[in-house]
């Protein structure tokens, strides 16, 4: 795993400590960081036991390599040799075993999915899984259509959803300077953040995600286009319309030739991420050890990140990919609820606490004004339909764990009507000096009555005359109080694993649903 916390939590003296539980990090031996597996893969020593070659590994050659001295591991069709790494994985050989001689894909998409693999491991890649003959979507529909009568109607339901929505399709229309691409998706619940552009060199790429399935256009275009474009949606009937301006008034035989995974439509846990570099406008103090961070999408991106989702920035350290999840915010807490969001916003902001000790962080302090930072699409799986109709919105945070809750603050104040109640508690900060928009979010206890947050200090001074202590039973019970017996209520939780593992087993405790329960866990 490459995301390096430089600190624990809770404290290892903390009670909180205790019958913790969950996924952990495992302590390595001496010479085993991160830093020591970066070198071992720069010594030109050959990891694969295969030196150099690549192969095609059907799955009954995979599953023979299942030891802890011959792991070979499927990620995203990709075959590894894990062998080398186990002794630098900070979740520790066990993990890596339980996916040892088989396809580790869903593991890693619930344990670490923004980890950059590819660069991490690529020096153990053995090669591809051996394609498969499958089964078209024809071929399914024709059965399903053989079964009915055959079938219980709900055996035919169940095939019909694990199918998945309808594919969408594309087409495209050209004046004498603009090409119009449009793209039906055949759903009501398209917005203007459910489609992602990028058009990079001679790449045009158009990413539309369509509930758990991600549809892509990617082509070399015939004909060179401007830098701007506009992206419009007509959500009534789930139409999208992509225009682009011609560099020259001339006709276009074609729209362009097809580029990897053109017109696919796959599930969005399949798709990987996608990159684009993004310049560093500004960073500015906001305590002494968090920063907010401005960059801005490249000129021909349309990017809008949804309600309750983040993003991986990237950086190359040492030559080694590093990723870490950051949900973006405003650019200050009040001017947004004054003002609507710029749809068409090319910067987006990130709160990020700087750790001396930590890989990342440093590294991302220490650029300058001007240099790049690659950011990737959207990930996360907050809805909006969470909070419609919602009466009591308790979120639950420690530290910086705040950040995915300001935008579905801002959106839950200005669109729900039936809200009564909405609460903030912010815990795992030191001292006072440690709250970060403290008078933005004490003016909003102002603005909004509906609106109340506490700060719960960890190691105050004694002049502090608020909370003090950690997520305790005694500290939900207070805080989660609803407005009414019934109330319809969710609770949103953010922060470190331990944290957010162990506040869900109290709210669990305190008879709360899962329904009622988000946890981001990025």
């Amino acid at each position: 795993m490459l995301n390096v916390p430089s600190q624990s939590f809770p404290a290892p003296s903390s009670q909180q400590r205790v019958a913790s539980g969950g996924r952990s990090k495992v302590p390595l031996k001496q010479g085993r960081s991160l830093m020591d597996w970066i070198r071992l893969t720069e010594s030109g020593k050959d990891l694969t036991g295969l030196k150099g070659k690549l192969i095609d590994v059907t799955e009954e050659e995979l599953k023979k390599h299942n030891k802890k001295d011959d792991c070979w591991i499927c990620i995203r069709g990709c075959v590894y040799n894990v062998s080398p790494y186990m002794e630098y994985h900070p979740g520790g050989e066990d993990t890596l075993m339980s996916a040892a001689g088989s396809d580790g894909t869903d593991l890693f998409n619930q344990i670490h999915p923004w980890v950059n693999y590819e660069s991490m491991l690529k020096v153990c890649l053995v090669g591809r899984m051996a394609v498969k003959p499958t089964v078209s979507k024809g071929t399914i529909a024709v059965f399903v259509f053989l079964c009915k009568g055959m079938l219980p109607k709900s055996q035919v339901t169940d095939i019909l959803a694990k199918e998945g929505p309808s594919s969408p399709s594309y087409d495209w229309f050209q004046t004498e300077s603009l090409v119009t691409i449009v793209i039906y998706t055949k759903q009501k619940d398209i917005n203007l953040d459910s489609v992602i552009v990028d058009h990079q060199d001679d790449s045009f790429r158009a990413e539309t995600i369509i509930k758990d399935y991600s549809y892509l256009i990617h082509l070399g275009l015939s004909h060179e286009i401007q830098e701007d474009f506009s992206v419009r949606v007509v959500e009534n009937v789930g139409k999208i319309e992509i225009v682009l301006k011609k560099k020259e008034n001339t006709f276009w035989k074609s729209l362009g030739h097809s580029l990897e995974n053109h017109n696919s439509f796959i599930p969005k846990k399949d798709a990987g991420l996608y990159y684009r570099r993004c310049r560093l406008i500004s960073k500015e103090d906001v305590t002494h050890d968090t920063k907010l961070f401005c960059l801005m999408l490249p000129p021909s991106t349309h990017l809008q990140v949804p309600i309750g989702q983040h993003v991986y920035l990237k950086l190359t350290i040492t030559g080694t990919e590093i990723v870490k999840p950051y949900t973006p915010v405003f650019d200050s807490l009040l001017s947004e609820f004054q003002e609507p969001v710029l749809c068409n916003s090319k910067y987006i902001y990130f709160l990020i606490k700087i750790y001396p000790a930590g890989l990342f962080t440093p590294e991302l302090d220490h650029l300058q004004i001007g240099d790049y930072v690659s950011i990737s699409s959207p990930e996360g799986n907050f809805k909006k339909s969470r909070i419609e109709e919602l009466e009591d919105l308790f979120l639950l945070a420690a530290g910086t764990g705040f950040t995915p809750m300001v935008k579905i603050l801002n959106y839950a104040l200005a669109n729900i009507p039936s809200l009564r109640k909405v609460k903030l508690d912010v815990l795992s900060i030191k001292q006072e000096d440690d709250i970060i928009w403290r008078s933005q979010w004490e003016k909003l206890t102002f603005k909004d009555k509906r609106f109340d947050i506490e700060f719960i200090l960890s190691a105050p001074t004694s002049e502090w005359n608020g909370k003090r202590g950690y997520i305790s039973p005694a500290l939900l019970s207070e805080f989660l109080k609803r407005s009414s017996d019934k109330s319809k209520v969710l609770i949103c939780i953010c922060g470190p694993t331990p944290f957010t593992e162990q506040g869900i087993r109290l709210l669990h405790d305190l008879n709360f649903s899962k329904d009622e329960i988000h946890s981001f866990t990025a």
